[in-house]
């Protein structure tokens, strides 16, 4: 990106966390990524909603395809690594919704025995859910010129700013200074 000082007539991109033309990339990413959190719940949660009437939270129909992913039961630390999320109480309060909603079951005892798969019901709802993707957002994708290579791309990238991000958030961690 050009440095809004060299491009009088461009938009003014700084603001209080891009003062310079490299925080200025970095902002425009971070900024890019919010929006497209945001973007991507929506469309989780009314693909969903056309599938079931069922609340849920982006997150929590995340949590679902994950549970349902490669057809294998998943402990919560499983669904916690494969998620990147470290909330065990949220996780566990959305699992709770989950199986409520008969989507989810959970199996064996004890701190390391539990698991959680599909039920029968779940397993309907995430093949729905997968035909009305496939018809709505994957023929949306196919209608862009080398999309493919552009999310080849893009998750590389994303992948590379997201060991970045946990990197500086150990080192954020590792040296925070004590409340006053």
């Amino acid at each position: 990106m050009k440095s809004p000082e060299k491009t009088p007539d461009a938009l003014d991109r700084r603001w209080h966390l891009a003062r310079n033309p490299v925080e200025v990339d970095v902002a425009e990413i971070e900024y890019a990524l919010m929006r497209a959190y945001e973007a991507f719940g929506r469309w989780q949660s009314e693909c969903l909603a056309s599938v079931i009437d069922f609340a849920a939270s982006g997150p929590e129909n995340a949590m679902l395809h994950i549970i349902r992913m490669n057809d294998r039961p998943k402990t919560i630390k499983d669904l916690a690594r494969l998620a990147n999320r470290e909330d065990i109480p949220n996780i566990q309060y959305s699992l709770r919704k989950l199986i409520g909603a008969g989507l989810v079951v959970r199996q064996g005892s004890g701190r390391s025995g539990v698991t959680y798969s599909v039920t029968p019901k779940g397993l309907e709802v995430t093949e729905r859910y997968a035909d009305i993707r496939a018809s709505l957002l994957i023929e949306a994708v196919r209608s862009v010129p080398n999309f493919p290579q552009k999310l080849e791309e893009a998750t590389r990238t994303l992948d590379l700013l997201t060991g970045i991000y946990e990197q500086v958030a150990r080192v954020a961690a590792t040296h925070r200074r004590p409340a006053p």
